[in-house]
C-alpha cells in the first residue's frame, strides 16, 4: 500500500520581481524543496517553494529582521 504525502495550501503571489525576496529557512527543507518541489516556510512566515537562485534576490527585510 502506497502512503501519499498531501502538500499544504499555498497562495500564489503575484508575478512582479519586487515582491520576490531571499528568505531564511532551514537549510535542508530549501535543499528538500528544490529536489522535491515542496513549499519551505520561512522565518517570516512566507511559504514558498525553491525555484531562483537567492544570490540573485533581496533577503527579505522580515526575515534579516528576525
Amino acid at each position: 500500500m502506497l502512503d501519499l504525502l498531501e502538500k499544504p495550501d499555498t497562495q500564489e503571489t503575484d508575478s512582479d520581481s519586487s515582491e520576490h525576496f531571499a528568505h531564511y529557512a532551514e537549510a535542508a527543507k530549501v535543499t528538500e524543496g528544490y529536489i522535491m518541489g515542496t513549499p519551505v516556510i520561512a522565518l517570516c512566515g512566507k511559504v514558498f517553494i525553491p525555484s531562483r537562485n537567492p544570490e540573485k534576490l533581496r533577503v527579505c527585510p522580515n526575515c534579516k529582521e528576525i
